[in-house]
């Protein structure tokens, strides 16, 4: 199983997928992280990306996806092909030879959960702290929403303390908790 938290830059997705796993963990899920590609990349991202960079990154994430889904039974994505995509609509606008690649992977999620935009960004030594640029990306992600037809839980933008549980709601009727392997070692000591 696959899930993505997508959304701009600076909204929250990185904290969000740390606490998840915390909570999945807890209930004895096999639980993986894909943690956000951009921050590996060796050429330029932000509004300095280029077709290059994002083609990396794109590549990069498909990989990493590929290869968390290989070990473990949930994998839990800081970002997704779509938001990444993004990136690359910005820099140099519609990429025809991308979408039968984007539209196969898509569905290869299983849920995706926009993160909406409520703060502006600030500097975390990576990500662009420009908020045109954050609306910007925010933007072209709904607007891929809407273009693709995609189902997506969106968080509510006012009840951020709600995130966590809204996405461990919808989780609920694929994520059940694995028994343990040697019940008896599981009990609590005297």
């Amino acid at each position: 199983m696959k899930v993505a938290l997508i959304g701009t830059h600076g909204v929250g997705k990185t904290t969000l997928c740390y606490e998840l796993a915390a909570r999945l963990k807890r209930r004895d899920v096999d639980v993986e992280l894909v943690r956000e590609v951009a921050r590996h990349c060796p050429l330029p991202i932000n509004r300095q990306t280029n077709e290059k960079a994002q083609s990396w990154i794109l590549h990069t994430q498909m990989a990493w996806e590929l290869e968390a889904e290989a070990r473990h039974f949930l994998v839990l994505c800081d970002r997704s092909v779509l938001d990444n995509y993004c990136y690359l609509l910005y820099a140099e606008g519609p990429q025809p030879h991308w979408e039968p690649l984007l539209s196969r992977w898509l569905s290869t999620y299983h849920l995706l959960v926009k993160v909406p935009l409520w703060t502006p960004p600030s500097w975390d030594g990576v990500r662009d702290t420009d908020l045109g640029f954050q609306r910007a990306i925010d933007q072209l992600l709904e607007q891929e929403i809407s273009r693709r037809g995609l189902h997506v839980l969106h968080l509510p933008l006012h009840q951020r303390s709600l995130w966590g549980d809204l996405v461990m709601q919808a989780l609920d009727p694929f994520v059940l908790p694995i028994p343990p392997l040697f019940p008896e070692e599981e009990k609590p000591l005297p």
